[in-house]
């Protein structure tokens, strides 16, 4: 049996939709199947979003949690990984955030982080606008100069 050849059985599905509203002979007259009286009936009716009948809703019944630092500072993290790839891509010996900006790893908006996974094999001057603790101390192990700069 192939399950992509299944199909409903003849007459069960009907195409047509109900005509409401088209006389007592349809058996659709009167109300329309909006019952008597209330909102629901009327013209222009529409229901709030998430209004539950006058219960509660949910979005209100619900506790609140959690909240949006507006002092917190983002930062693009690059690892060293992709550090020594550029390393060995392009034989620099420095790389300021003008350099990751070219090679697409941020944008010209970004802070930058260098982060710490990954190994650096050879003695770099980088300069951007913060370093991990690890990253800071693998570039210094290396002989390299880890500087911070600000943000314009």
């Amino acid at each position: 049996m192939d399950l992509s050849k299944l199909s409903p059985a003849a007459g069960s599905v009907k195409n047509e939709k109900k005509r409401l509203g088209r006389g007592q002979g349809s058996g659709k007259g009167g109300t329309s199947t909006k019952g008597h009286k209330g909102a629901q009936s009327r013209s222009g009716y529409s229901a709030k979003r998430g209004f539950e009948g006058g219960q509660m809703p949910l979005q209100r019944r619900v506790p609140k949690f959690g909240f949006k630092n507006i002092n917190r500072i983002e930062y693009r993290g690059i690892n060293l990984d992709a550090i020594q790839l550029l390393v060995d891509g392009n034989k620099v010996k420095t790389i300021d955030v003008a350099f990751l900006i070219s090679k697409g790893l941020a944008s010209k908006n970004d802070r930058v982080k260098i982060l710490g996974r990954g190994e650096l094999k050879s003695k770099l001057d980088i300069a951007v606008h913060a370093f991990s603790a690890t990253a800071k101390s693998a570039i210094e192990a290396k002989g390299g100069t880890a500087e911070i700069v600000e943000k314009a």
